[in-house]
């Protein structure tokens, strides 16, 4: 089953936001130390994927084109509106918990490296082992990110199958049009475009700044583009 790979994760994000919502009882003094703990873990885990680029110029291309794009469309503000109707249909008591558990949840386990390639492998190869590994940590993860953002978080289970789902989907047919060099090099400068975009949030989260990171979204789709026409042209710069 090509999607099996991807609905097991999605599970593994519901699954730690109900264990973490069990703990949510715990002091708020805490609660703080997790996230400021999170967040620092997250920056690590930004700096990691952000280094994978082997052509910092598409990464810095990609961010402010796609930052332009974001902000022109305001993505962060539909998505945060999205939230406040989820909010008030499961009745939540915390102002803005809905929405910043389902962005954040959802940048943190859509965007790296493992969810591409191990959607990839899935259809492919039919191989799901990244993607089950991948459960796990995001559970893990889902687990830590409830106690301090709230159940917004289990909302960010369903971009990561779709996510995950239609790479796998399309992974079926790749290997006849894309040459593996280029897909090579689009996971690369994706995962480092990725990684500047969890270094933001983690330094959101530890209130260092106040980046729409929604916003940046476009910026994957806009690497994907400027990898594709400089593997085409053979460009070098």
């Amino acid at each position: 089953m090509i999607l099996l790979g991807a609905l097991v994760n999605g599970i593994g994000v519901s699954v730690g936001t109900l264990l973490g919502s069990l703990l949510r009882r715990i002091p708020d003094s805490m609660k703080d130390t997790v996230m400021n703990i999170m967040g620092l873990a997250i920056i690590v885990l930004g700096i990691q994927m952000g280094l994978k680029t082997e052509n910092f110029l598409i990464v810095i291309l990609s961010l402010a084109i796609g930052a332009i794009i974001g902000e022109l469309f305001a993505l962060e503000d539909k998505i945060n509106r999205l939230g406040g109707w989820l909010e008030k249909k499961v009745g939540s008591s915390k102002q803005g918990s809905i929405s910043q558990g389902f962005i954040t949840g959802t940048l943190i386990f859509v965007v790296g490296a493992m969810g591409i390639i191990g959607a990839l492998d899935s259809g492919m190869r039919g191989n799901h082992d990244v993607l089950y590994t991948k459960a796990i940590i995001d559970a893990v993860l889902a687990a830590i990110l409830t106690t301090t953002l709230g159940i917004g978080v289990l909302f960010s289970a369903i971009p990561v199958i779709l996510y995950e789902g239609s790479i796998a989907i399309f992974a079926t047919q790749i290997d006849s049009f894309i040459p593996q060099a280029l897909m090579n090099h689009f996971i690369g400068e994706i995962t480092a475009t990725g990684g500047i975009m969890i270094i933001a949030i983690g330094s959101n989260l530890i209130g260092i700044t106040k980046i729409k990171v929604a916003n940046l979204l476009p910026a994957l789709v806009v690497t994907a583009l400027l990898v594709s026409i400089v593997h085409s042209f053979n460009l070098h710069f």
